[in-house]
């Protein structure tokens, strides 16, 4: 599977961006997608994931992004609103092929493709 990250950009704080996640190759009706994020001299933290409609989100996004997925288009996005200074960083969508219970969607090791990352900007 190839997972490609698109939508970073650099925006002004509270404004908006939609980050997308395409997937070819082996992809399966039962994947949990995820995206993570990673800003400088940070670790990688979870931010969001979905699979047959579930979604989880991490405190610090919840209210303010959302993500989706269209399954025709194997795409799953991530639209991000209210955007802070502290949500610049890198962003990460991951795919994990198969199902596993809802408590572990926020562990990047149950994940087991990544996407490039596209970075996300905001500026005070």
């Amino acid at each position: 599977v190839q997972l490609q990250a698109s939508g970073g950009g650099l925006v002004q704080a509270g404004g908006s961006l939609r980050l997308s996640c395409a997937a070819s190759g082996r992809t399966f009706r039962t994947s949990v997608m995820g995206w993570f994020r990673q800003a400088p001299g940070k670790e990688r933290e979870f931010v969001a994931a979905i699979n047959a409609g579930s979604t989880r989100y991490s405190e610090s996004v919840k209210g303010r992004f959302t993500i989706t997925s269209d399954n025709a288009k194997n795409t799953v996005y991530l639209q991000m609103n209210s955007l802070k200074p502290e949500d610049t960083a890198l962003y990460y969508c991951a795919q994990r092929p198969h199902r596993i219970i809802w408590s572990e969607w926020n562990k990047a090791e149950n994940y087991n493709d990544w996407g490039q990352g596209t970075q996300v900007t905001v500026s005070s």
